[in-house]
């Protein structure tokens, strides 16, 4: 996991939102907001809580960060390492993200973006992807690109984020732990 740092604050509705390490009592509540905030999105598989607990049990989250507004988890984002079939290294996969439905649409997402993309970048990673609206994730800077593409996905919805030039030409991986169903 996560080397430990020092929370972030970001604004959020007027409301002060703190942006830190995931800790082991805030894994239950993860568990929770995951599954009730995919529990209506329509591309869902609706696993994506168990895909974090396979991440954190086989020790493959880079980045685990929680968002707390009044001292409530509130939201939570993961990051884990890719392997590109080029072999090029330091490339991270993003997601899921999740926010609780009571919480969504007031700018506890971007927070938690934005907070994730500066420590990625200050870790030196090389880049990262994600599934996602093209729409939404435009506005951090993710762009669909044919030189990164995920086997099996529509391509405008496989995004990445380069942080060191231009991407390699190659296919994605994510780690075995996407695949969990329970």
């Amino acid at each position: 996991m996560s080397q430990p740092s020092t929370p972030s604050s970001r604004q959020a509705n007027n409301t002060q939102l703190l942006i830190r390490d995931e800790q082991p009592g805030d894994i239950e509540t993860i568990h929770h907001i995951t599954q009730s905030a995919f529990a209506d999105h329509p591309y869902s598989s609706h696993t994506e809580q168990f895909i974090v607990a396979a991440l954190r049990d086989a020790g493959q989250l880079t980045l685990s960060l929680v968002a707390l507004k009044d001292d409530e988890v509130v939201g939570h984002v993961a990051v884990s390492p890719v392997t590109l079939s080029s072999g090029d290294a330091g490339w991270h996969g993003l997601g899921p993200i999740s926010v609780a439905p009571t919480h969504q649409q007031q700018g506890v997402g971007a927070a938690l973006m934005q907070t994730v993309i500066a420590r990625l970048q200050t870790m030196g990673s090389a880049g990262c992807v994600l599934l996602g609206e093209p729409a939404y994730y435009a506005r951090f800077g993710f762009t669909a690109n044919p030189a990164l593409m995920l086997p099996g996905v529509p391509a405008e919805y496989f995004q990445l984020l380069s942080f060191s030039g231009e991407p390699p030409v190659a296919q994605v991986r994510y780690h075995d732990a996407f695949e969990a169903t329970a």
